[in-house]
């Protein structure tokens, strides 16, 4: 998946995602770790130490939203389609504290006319943190707490460096990414939910001479995920993000402000001791009013997690 601002913005939701690692309630933990860990595969389980995974991921763009939110399905003869693996890994520090790293690994193809272009290479690279204050379950009725930390830095391709026709070879934004949030968890019997807010700050860089910076950025996501058995899961995660306008040459730059909606279908299975298999069906609503000033993809992922 090309890293422009709209891949930007869903790296970071990703990445909150897999920082944002909840600790199952203590007398549910056999009925809630596959439902905790749906919508978020770098999770550890209670029992779990460290893990490691695999995600691959592709989406084709069906369309985009214009400045006004208005969705336009993609012109004749143009069309792009992301893949996407990303590594990533979780080391449990003391008993609350879980630290994970992301690495994705991007390749793009787009086509527009009579133009082809294919491109990737190394993303942005991604590290995340997370404290939790309360666990779920630890006091009677109140919800689970935690803290989040996250930092992207700027390893990939950014899009004045891209040397494709349709510059299909970037890979990055060029810019660091401070996150920061908080997120709750509640479980009721089978069932458990999930809320997080991030909040990101991107900082200013230079473009082909020009001096720019990225507008502050908000994450909102909401999981509900159902436990068929210990590992067993499917949920449903809602993601919305919203950007201010950006700072280019010192001045705001009018009617650049990005919105994007995802839903993302969910589900995890335990395949063997040790190993279990998530995987999830995305797609931003090709409705007017869910997108600004972004693409709108629909896409497919399977992730395969050893857990230690």
């Amino acid at each position: 998946m090309r890293r422009s601002p709209r891949g930007a913005a869903r790296v970071a939701a990703l990445a909150a995602a897999i920082a944002a690692i909840v600790t199952p309630a203590r007398a549910l933990a056999q009925a809630c770790c596959a439902g905790s860990g749906t919508a978020t595969p770098a999770r550890l389980a209670m029992h779990e130490q460290a893990l490691a995974g695999l995600t691959l991921r592709g989406a084709a763009v069906t369309g985009s939203y214009d400045p006004a939110g208005h969705y336009t399905k993609n012109p004749s003869g143009a069309s792009e389609l992301d893949l996407e693996q990303d590594l990533f890994a979780t080391l449990r520090v003391r008993r609350r504290g879980q630290i994970a790293a992301f690495v994705p690994l991007v390749e793009t193809r787009r086509t527009g006319g009579k133009t082809t272009d294919f491109g990737g290479g190394i993303g942005d690279v991604n590290l995340g943190a997370r404290y939790d204050l309360v666990n779920t379950g630890e006091h009677l009725g109140a919800p689970g707490v935690a803290l989040l930390a996250g930092l992207t830095l700027p390893t990939g391709t950014p899009p004045e460096r891209a040397s494709g026709a349709l510059a299909a070879d970037a890979t990055g934004t060029g810019a660091f990414q401070m996150n920061s949030g908080v997120a709750f968890e509640q479980t009721i019997d089978d069932w458990i939910f999930s809320a997080t807010t991030l909040v990101a700050f991107r900082t200013a860089r230079d473009a082909r001479g020009v001096r720019e910076h990225l507008g502050l950025q908000i994450t909102e996501l909401a999981a509900a995920a159902y436990s068929f058995s210990a590992e067993e899961a499917a949920g449903v995660l809602l993601s919305y993000t919203i950007e201010d306008e950006a700072v280019v040459a010192g001045r705001i730059a009018q009617g650049t402000a990005r919105r994007t909606a995802t839903i993302s279908l969910l589900g995890v299975l335990g395949i063997a001791d040790g190993f279990r298999l998530q995987g999830a069906i995305a797609f931003d609503p090709p409705i007017s009013g869910f997108g600004k000033n972004l693409p709108a993809t629909t896409g497919i992922s399977v992730t395969t997690i050893r857990a230690f």
